[in-house]
């Protein structure tokens, strides 16, 4: 085991955060929000807006972006880990104002295989996130896998995810002395990892009745495995609160469908919901859910959909600026990236119909956001850092920047970022970060 991560685990995030969730409980003010992304720019800028507000960076890592056999990220937990820390250290946030965290933690990845061999490698995923210094861990056995029935019995999925935490749990055995200990999510009405693939209509909002018996089941399924212990660690429940968004729609939320499960939680003063799916919802909606109990805002395509609003408006700007200039090799991100998901459309395909002309929209602009799969890979990469060259080497006007990024010409007429190209975008993925730190009171509007 690496030295660096056998030493991690000892912080204050755990605390602040259960801190936090205990005063939402009582007054049903203040949150956290979690960005969820393995995105290297995301990153930057989630760690930015920590250090401008003076909070703890709650960042968490799916099982499809990062596990043991590195994820399509191509990052192990300990090797993400190691790349977040490095970064915040390069910033300026200290160590203990970051959360790791791992966000549905389970067979997903697998769920092809049967469910012997998809569990035995989300147990290994879940030891591996523990070592790595993830201090919050949602379990997530929801899905049912290859040898399984269509839909999974909720006691099934709650004795898988007790099988998840027993994993955790035995691994968080091995932590240095007074290193803080796991905190766990649970739920079975957990939205698909990554949005949902067909939308006609809201989700429905779960019934109170029915969140009492899934906690009532976990519970038993977590007693049954001598985890007492870990169920007081339990801090989150992931209930459906009918928001969502798929190809080119977002259901919005709306409080009077979720009345009674916010004043119907659990009378533990620690456990709040967890909101899965928040993405895209107006910045009154994330007030009022940080309001009903759901204390816990999940973030993650919006984020890079915002990456990419701000990579294809430089794009534009660099066609403007550069396109007469006959010697100058301009970038071509838009085809790179559109070029990549063609070649391996696993990630994609699923989730977009229609002709060639709306897929190669949806491709691109779809609020499922499926091109975050692709921007990791070489030759977008290539192009990306040919935009930045070529818009660093030449200053962009002012004038161009009003055209097509106005909130960011506003900014740098404050002085609030550089006219650079990485701080630019960096600040429109700052402009949804802010969204939700306003949300959970991280922030004055």
């Amino acid at each position: 085991m690496n030295p660096e991560i056998h030493k991690r685990g000892h912080s204050n995030a755990t605390t602040r955060l259960q801190d936090v969730l205990i005063r939402n409980r009582l007054s049903g003010k203040g949150g956290v929000y979690a960005v969820c992304s393995a995105h290297a720019w995301v990153i930057d800028a989630a760690i930015e807006q920590a250090i401008e507000d003076d909070s703890t960076l709650h960042l968490e890592s799916t099982s499809s972006q990062v596990n043991q056999l590195g994820g399509y990220s191509g990052h192990m937990p300990s090797q993400f880990a190691d790349f977040v820390l490095a970064a915040a250290r390069r910033m300026g946030l200290p160590e203990d104002r970051i959360l790791l965290g791992g966000d549905h933690i389970g067979p997903f990845p697998w769920r092809a295989e049967a469910a012997n061999s998809a569990l035995s490698k989300a147990c290994e995923l879940t030891r591996a996130c523990v070592l790595a210094g993830y201090r919050k861990i949602h379990l997530d056995a929801s899905m049912a896998c290859a040898d399984d029935a269509k839909v999974l019995p909720e006691q099934v999925v709650a004795q898988r995810a007790a099988m998840l935490c027993q994993a955790a749990e035995e691994a968080a055995k091995n932590l240095p002395q007074g290193a803080d200990l796991p905190l766990y999510v649970v739920g079975t009405e957990v939205p698909t990892p990554g949005g949902e693939s067909a939308l006609g209509a809201p989700p429905a909002v779960t019934p109170l009745e029915s969140s009492h018996r899934t906690f009532q089941v976990f519970q038993q399924a977590f007693e049954e495995k001598s985890l007492s212990a870990a169920w007081e660690r339990v801090i989150g429940m992931v209930v459906q609160p009918g928001v969502e968004f798929g190809d080119d729609i977002v259901f919005e939320y709306d409080r009077t469908k979720v009345a009674s499960l916010s004043a119907g939680l659990p009378s533990r003063p620690s456990l709040v919901y967890e909101a899965h799916s928040t993405d895209y919802q107006t910045s009154s909606a994330l007030a009022q859910m940080v309001e009903d109990h759901f204390a816990i805002l999940k973030v993650g395509p919006w984020l890079t959909f915002a990456f990419r609003e701000a990579v294809f408006a430089l794009s534009a700007i660099e066609k403007e600026l550069l396109a007469p200039e006959k010697s100058r090799i301009l970038s071509q991100v838009r085809e790179a990236l559109d070029h990549a998901m063609l070649r391996e459309p696993a990630y994609w395909r699923a989730y977009y119909s229609g002709d060639e002309s709306q897929l190669h929209i949806s491709r691109a602009y779809s609020y499922s956001d499926r091109c975050r799969y692709y921007w990791h890979e070489s030759s977008v990469q290539a192009e990306i850092a040919r935009l930045i060259e070529n818009l660093t080497v030449k200053p962009v006007p002012l004038t161009l920047i009003s055209q097509y990024l106005p909130l960011e010409y506003t900014a740098i007429r404050a002085g609030q970022i550089e006219n650079q190209p990485e701080a630019i975008i960096r600040y429109h993925i700052r402009l949804v970060l802010r969204s939700y730190a306003i949300a959970c009171g991280s922030r004055a509007a």
